[in-house]
């Protein structure tokens, strides 16, 4: 993987600037890392957005079963956080490059490059096989 995908001014700038994040896997499991990582920057002031086929609220935000289903009147979305397998990272990459999302953050050990450069391509930010929370102590 090349470092393309990892440079420290576009995490930092998702992490300081961005004020709304889709969390794609996010359901109302608190023992998953999905879970801390949404409720972390919710704590840090992002907006969340939980993204589950169920469509349950979680971390008191109401929950879409898809990106496309993401109303326009609740973004926009700035990073689509890809809580998901790597197999089925790329799908949800090009839902978040449908959908207009301004980056792609796939958390460590989900990774698809060919799916990262579609999302460079479509002119998104893109942060892979990084965890927000680390990032976030690293750069305060």
């Amino acid at each position: 993987m090349t470092d393309v995908f990892a440079d420290p001014d576009v995490i930092r700038r998702l992490l300081n600037e961005s004020k709304t994040w889709a969390f794609v896997g996010l359901g109302d499991n608190p023992g998953r890392e999905v879970f801390t990582q949404a409720r972390l920057l919710q704590q840090r002031g992002k907006r969340i957005i939980p993204v589950h086929p169920s469509a349950r609220a979680v971390l008191g935000e109401p929950g879409y079963a898809s990106l496309a289903d993401v109303p326009e009147g609740e973004g926009p979305v700035d990073v689509v956080g890809v809580y998901r397998r790597s197999e089925h990272a790329g799908a949800v990459v090009d839902e978040a490059i449908a959908a207009g999302a301004g980056a792609v953050w796939l958390p460590l050990d989900v990774i698809d490059e060919a799916a990262a450069r579609r999302a460079l391509d479509a002119g998104l930010d893109v942060v892979m096989n990084r965890c927000p929370a680390v990032e976030w102590a690293l750069r305060r």
